[in-house]
């Protein structure tokens, strides 16, 4: 794969400087061939100069990396006999702006799956666009990306990227990390949970960065309590391209995707953008979980001059999808299939497909400008918005149900009737219909992001600002399914305002060539407006004939954080870190009977004190990344999901302060090249996660936390082929209602995908066209990774914490889905490679 061309005459050569035009020293040159994949690396000398010399003629991707700086990358430059100088400006970045890896000269490093960076002072794993656009099936989302990162657990019931995906690392359940774009945070406004079918499809995502660690005091964000899973967008290319994708595959879906960028236009070659159109339908792998998503991206970059650039981004996502909103029953899986979740020959039961939607439009938006000042100083704001506006409408079980089944004896079947659902009739006797739910969760956010950074001799100083207002709209209202009438009362009505603010300032020592060390400090402060509606007693009751109450309040909290690395050899470096994250209080401390807050202010955010560390090696043939974790959970409010419908809370997550827990592991991720094309990628976590301290249910497990993880991968890349073969395996674990604890054993499981692909790599007009089939679960293992139960718990002897629960044929799974295949045509073109 790596043959060099007979003409190894050509060379590349330049200067690396700063924003104030200052020479960088030591910069590490990466510069890799557009055709062959052939890598090459040099560092610039004392005076900022680099060469390459006796490399082929041809186009190449150069990456540039230097402490304090961000990873820049310039396409399409041109070796050749006689070259003319180039001059590469670097820009200060954060500490997790990129996920180009400093690649030295290892040749297993360009091809890892997932690794870490040898300048890291927190753990993490960058993914790279190799591995998304080669070993992921064409539907992917980021709940999928990240299941290739050491400890994490993602998993979609109907099929990979076609329904909500659920995603956790190291016990840190959806909503207790953040997820960016771009640099910016989102999440929900009412606790910061995601939606990946909704947002960022697969084919808009350039690269992953992911961090295991609340970050430096530079990480923003709502929930850097366990970590941050940051998405980046392609980079708009230098380079005119057309590039048409259609693939087909199991579950009757399709989908279809355009890609179109401008090359750099304009008689100073400094503007351009690139252009994405999306579309998928499925009918999913469970019955009838129908799915529909057209979507549409732009981002433009434009350099206003030497010193500063303006970019821009827009993404619009209009979603269709059929799901009820709890999972199936045992009952129903046992009876029906393990792909069963709804019906459509009986419109008098719940599970009637009809009676369950949703309908989720959303948009993402932002500038950003980056602009380089006199004497090392340069400024970053990004203004951003974005919006969700989920509009549900799903079905309840009857009540008195006792099978599950979604047609048969006991109410199950009839149920559905004008009898039982019809709101004039339940209203005229004092009762509320509880056919159906008629819900929304909507809102719309503004935000900006803002650092000021200075670059000298010493390091890089950073100050900034992150702030975001959010106004949300959340109802549920007990409707009839037959005639789609709502019921005057809802079960709950709010509107609320967020304002989140994170001002921080941190140093990047260089203290010496190989040692860097930063420090720094960020304040998290949250305030919450809110107005309830009278309700049915579901939420605050009828506040005593008035139509709506009001409360507020904020919170803050001191994050510390001090991270090191230091390079033991060109090709090994040691970090440590200590850090604090937060997350910002679940809304739902509001939801009281008459309205106010359960505690007589907002409770400080939930928190998390990390200490770990680690190494990154990179060797020729082999790389390996390791650390170890330690962190302590504070002041956490834990979700309790109501799965009983006799319960009034049914259909709610109720929240109350739990006890502080300890989890700590082992974490180690490794790529070795076997020559020929062949590489072997392996990685593994070990841990415990446990309850702690005196009165509470210590020793006791915390949930979702399997006791390991294992990822082991065969790859074959050479002569335009990728042949891949990707294993996960997740050990036991337990499942609770976040009262009582062990309740529900989750059996070790895993996974087997296997990806074909045969690219044109030639540098050549029809280059990177592509052929590529997929199969997800090759093996069509069924695995339960989820059990709400539906008993009661029954303490375990004089234990106010340790219960067993019945098995119920009413408890709900979550379940793998079965084996699926995507079969992609990829043509691309470019217009402007005339030989």
């Amino acid at each position: 794969m790596y043959a060099q061309q007979q003409d190894s005459s050509a060379s590349i050569s330049g200067t690396v400087i700063d924003s104030k035009g200052a020479l960088v020293r030591d910069a590490v040159v990466i510069v890799k061939n557009q055709t062959t994949g052939a890598v090459t690396q040099a560092n610039a000398d004392n005076a900022g100069h680099f060469a390459m010399i006796g490399i082929p003629s041809g186009r190449y991707t150069l990456i540039v990396n230097a402490k304090g700086f961000a990873s820049t990358t310039q396409e399409d430059v041109q070796a050749s006999a006689h070259p003319a100088e180039i001059s590469i400006t670097l820009a200060i970045g954060s500490l997790a702006q990129s996920v180009e890896v400093q690649a030295n000269n290892s040749i297993a490093s360009q091809h890892a799956l997932s690794q870490g960076s040898l300048d890291a002072e927190t753990v993490q794993s960058n993914i790279s666009a190799e591995f998304i656009r080669n070993f992921t099936p064409a539907t992917t989302d980021f709940s999928e990306l990240i299941n290739i990162a050491p400890g994490t657990i993602s998993y979609n019931p109907n099929g990979v990227g076609l329904g909500q995906g659920t995603m956790y690392f190291r016990g840190f359940l959806d909503g207790d990390y953040n997820i960016t774009w771009d640099g910016i945070p989102f999440n929900d406004s009412n606790n910061p949970t995601h939606h990946s079918w909704s947002f960022f499809p697969g084919p808009w995502i350039g690269g992953v960065n992911f961090d295991r660690s609340p970050g430096t005091a530079s990480t923003i964000g709502q929930a850097t309590f366990g970590g941050s899973i940051n998405l980046l967008s392609p980079e708009v290319s230098s380079e005119q391209s057309i590039q048409s994708q259609v693939s087909y595959g199991s579950f009757n879906t399709l989908l279809v995707d355009g890609q179109y960028s401008t090359g750099m236009l304009g008689p100073h070659k400094n503007i351009g953008f690139t252009l994405d159109v999306h579309h998928i339908t499925s009918d999913g792998f469970q019955t009838l979980n129908y799915l529909q998503r057209n979507a549409g991206d732009i981002k433009i970059f434009y350099k206003l001059s030497d010193r500063t650039t303006i970019t821009g981004y827009s993404g619009v996502v209009r979603l269709f999808g059929n799901a009820p909103n709890v999972s199936a029953y045992r009952a129903q899986i046992n009876v029906y299939g393990w792909n069963y979740l709804m019906q459509n020959n009986d419109p008098t039961s719940a599970f009637y497909q009809a009676y369950n939607r949703n309908t989720v439009p959303t948009d993402f938006e932002y500038v950003g400008i980056r602009s380089s000042l006199n004497h090392g100083w340069q400024v970053d704001v990004k203004p951003y918005t974005y919006s969700y506006n989920n509009a549900q409408y799903y079905a309840n079980d009857n009540p008195n149900d006792t099978t599950g089944l979604a047609i048969g004896p006991n109410g199950t079947s009839g149920w559905i009737t004008e009898a039982n659902c019809s709101i004039a009739v339940n209203d005229a006797n004092g009762t509320r219909a509880p056919c159906a739910i008629d819900k929304l969760n909507s809102y719309r956010k503004y935000g900006e992001t803002s650092t000021v950074s200075q670059s000298s001799k010493y390091g890089v100083f950073r100050a900034g600002l992150w702030y975001e207002w959010a106004t949300s709209n959340r109802f549920q209202i007990p409707s009839d399914p037959l005639t789609r009438q709502d019921q005057s009362v809802p079960n709950f009505h709010e509107n609320y305002w967020t304002n989140s603010y994170n001002p921080y300032a941190e140093f990047q020592w260089h203290a010496t060539q190989k040692l860097t060390v930063t420090v720094g400090d960020k304040y998290a402060i949250y305030t919450l407006d809110f107005k309830q509606f009278a309700d049915n007693g579901k939420v605050v009751g009828n506040l005593n004939g008035a139509p709506f109450t009001t409360s507020s309040g904020s919170s803050g909290v001191n994050l510390p954080s001090a991270s090191a690395n230091f390079r033991l050899a060109s090709n090994w470096s040691v970090y440590g870190q200590y850090g604090k994250g937060d997350e910002i209080p679940p809304t739902s401390v509001f939801d009281v009977t008459g309205g106010g807050k359960e505690v007589p202010k907002i409770p400080t955010p939930q928190l998390t004190s990390t200490y770990q560390f680690g190494t990154v090696v990179k060797l020729n043939r082999v790389t390996l990344d390791a650390d170890y974790f330690h962190v302590k959970f504070q002041n956490n409010y834990i979700p309790f999901q109501v799965a009983n419908p006799n319960n009034p809370g049914f259909d709610l997550n109720e929240y109350f302060l739990g006890p502080d827990s300890f989890t700590q592991g082992f974490e180690a991720e490794a790529n070795a090249s076997l020559g020929y094309g062949f590489n072997v990628y392996a990685n593994g976590t070990v841990g415990k996660a446990n309850y702690t301290g005196t009165g509470v249910p210590s020793g006791l497990n915390v949930a979702d936390t399997p006791a390991y993880t294992q990822g082991l991968g065969l790859t074959y890349q050479a002569h335009g082929m990728d042949l891949g073969l990707i294993e996960k395996r997740v050990g036991g674990y337990y499942n609770d209602n976040g009262a009582f604890h062990n309740q529900a054993y989750v059996a070790p499981y895993n996974n087997v995908n296997l990806f074909l692909n045969y690219t044109i790599r030639k540098e050549s007009f029809f280059d990177g066209s592509k052929i590529s089939f997929s199969i997800n679960n090759l093996f069509n293992s069924e695995n339960i990774t989820d059990i709400f139960p539906f008993n009661s718990p029954t303490p375990v002897g004089t234990s106010a914490y340790l219960a067993t629960t019945a098995v119920s044929q009413l408890d709900e799974l979550n379940l793998t889905s079965g084996r699926s295949f995507v079969v992609s045509f990829k043509l691309g073109m470019f217009p402007g490679r005339h030989n």
